[in-house]
């Protein structure tokens, strides 16, 4: 309970409206792409006190980033040629990878080989062995390399988490995830399916909860219900169900939805409940909305840009500053794929599947 009731005490501290106390020099962040998600990473940069935007690199004739030069100066940076030219610069000390996923490694290793810290998005990487071989490469060159599991940093999770560790909701029974936010068709055709975009998030925040009751047996079920008056043909799932059972005899629920909005009077957009022996809890996206777009989500879901913000000042002021490990490290991203992977046989042969974890 100690390290939990910490953690809610630096986060308090992290989004106060103070300023921080004066450092020698700001931390030097750079991102490796520079798409729709590093709208929210620049902005959780700016509002840390400790870190400085040097600049961004995104690959060329990008149809997504058609000018990278006025995107990095609207951040407040400026553009690099190449990769290898921002991972060389001397004032940058810290990268983010925000490319596609299957690219994570490469430009993570070039990161860390020129001695950088990496925040790496999700997935980290395109399958568990490119997992391994990344914690692996850091552990090499002695440097940081922290997955953006944005979706934990979130003091409500932290109290669920405290719950569940001090006995206050006695023996964990059921955990609900559920996720139902529409994606348009052009947005689902450049992501890599949902589980990979939503399964992840949902993957790492239960082994979170969990602790160490890790995952035993999988079941999994997917579909594709498109949009066809858009003339886009996407054989890719937007419609995902993975239920998994615990070590304890817990069972877990996690569902994605990109085919259509939740907006009843309870709704689901994204959703976390918890039942245990003697109690349980929930937490909500839409208990904190603006009636504002963001990105491709037809409601500023506040929580989401939150975690962001707070998942990038934890990486600079705890793991690169301090020397801490993050909240959730490669080794829950490699737990997180191998869940994942076990959803797919499943989908794909029919049948349950046991984990050996």
């Amino acid at each position: 309970a100690a390290p939990i009731a910490r953690r809610l005490a630096t986060l308090a501290r992290m989004l106060s409206s103070g300023p921080a106390a004066p450092t020698a020099r700001p931390i030097g962040i750079a991102f490796i792409g520079a798409g729709d998600i590093s709208t929210l990473h620049a902005q959780g940069i700016r509002k840390c006190e400790e870190a400085r935007f040097v600049g961004l690199w995104n690959r060329p004739n990008c149809p997504v980033v058609p000018d990278p030069a006025a995107r990095a100066a609207e951040y407040g940076g400026r553009s690099f040629a190449s990769a290898e030219e921002l991972c060389a610069d001397p004032e940058v000390d810290a990268v983010l990878v925000l490319t596609n996923y299957q690219t994570h490694l490469e430009y993570a290793k070039m990161a860390m080989d020129a001695g950088k810290h990496v925040l790496v998005e999700k997935p980290s990487a395109a399958s568990v062995a490119e997992m391994q071989e990344m914690k692996r490469h850091a552990e090499l060159r002695g440097v940081a390399c922290m997955p953006v599991h944005n979706y934990i940093y979130e003091p409500h999770l932290w109290r669920t988490r405290e719950m569940i560790e001090n006995g206050t909701l006695g023996s964990v029974h059921c955990i609900y995830v559920m996720y139902n936010i529409y994606h348009p068709e052009e947005i689902c055709a450049r992501l890599p399916g949902i589980v990979r975009q939503i399964g992840t998030h949902h993957a790492y925040t239960v082994l979170y909860l969990l602790g160490d009751d890790a995952p035993k047996e999988v079941s999994a079920f997917r579909s594709t219900l498109r949009d066809t008056s858009t003339g886009i043909a996407d054989d890719r799932e937007n419609l995902a169900v993975i239920t998994f059972t615990t070590a304890s005899g817990a069972i877990v629920h996690m569902q994605f939805n990109f085919a259509s909005d939740d907006h009843s009077s309870d709704a689901w957009s994204f959703y976390v409940k918890v039942i245990g022996s003697r109690g349980a809890t929930r937490y909500s996206y839409n208990d904190w909305v603006q009636n504002d777009k963001t990105l491709v989500h037809s409601h500023t879901y506040e929580p989401y840009p939150h975690t962001i913000t707070a998942t990038d000042r934890h990486f600079v002021q705890r793991v690169v500053k301090n020397g801490e490990p993050p909240l959730s490290t490669l080794d829950h991203a490699i737990t997180a794929q191998k869940l994942l992977d076990a959803a797919e046989v499943s989908w794909t042969e029919g049948r349950h599947v046991k984990l050996d974890l």
